[in-house]
């Protein structure tokens, strides 16, 4: 058996957003210090697979940059089917398919990278393993929520703590199977 997990890395607000209503996130940057990626570089080591909502995937692209992940494999999750482009796999069947298909497989952790609506059907799923989530230091008010109602209940059990300088706090949590 693989021992692959799905781990969610994201972050959010106090008040527990990801986003501004309209999906702004130059929120985030108010944490950037010079030479501190919060572990990113290397939790992003231990995983050879992401999967991104269609939105959020269109909202990195608008930043003009080169896709992020070029060098892992990506499930982009959409209702409307596209032709791949080099690593990426336009999704659209069940979540819960996807996953057992990666986990049957070889290889390292899966990061899911958002949004918030496959957040919220991974957490109905019952497919997530673990939770990194740094909460940055503002209550936007409104916005994109993290974690929406009617999902189930979940218990978890919390692996570690993290404080930094900017004032971020990174919170680890594992499942409770």
């Amino acid at each position: 058996m693989n021992d692959r997990k799905v781990i969610l890395y994201i972050a959010m607000s106090l008040d527990g957003c990801i986003a501004r209503p309209d999906g702004d996130i130059g929120w985030l940057s108010q944490v950037e210090q010079p030479g501190e990626d919060y572990g990113y570089n290397e939790f992003i080591k231990s995983v050879d697979t992401v999967i991104v909502g269609r939105k959020t995937y269109e909202k990195v692209l608008s930043f003009g940059i080169p896709f992020p992940h070029a060098d892992k494999e990506c499930f982009v999750i959409t209702r409307h089917q596209r032709q791949p482009e080099s690593n990426i796999t336009f999704y659209t069947k069940g979540l819960d398919e996807l996953i057992a298909q990666l986990k049957n497989n070889l290889g390292k952790n899966i990061f899911v990278d958002g949004g918030a609506e496959i957040v919220n059907e991974m957490l109905r799923l019952h497919l997530i393993d673990e939770f990194i989530i740094s909460v940055i230091p503002v209550i936007l008010g409104s916005g994109i929520r993290l974690f929406n109602d009617e999902r189930p209940e979940l218990k978890v059990q919390q692996t570690s703590v993290k404080t930094f300088f900017s004032g971020l706090v990174q919170l680890h949590y594992t499942v409770v199977r």
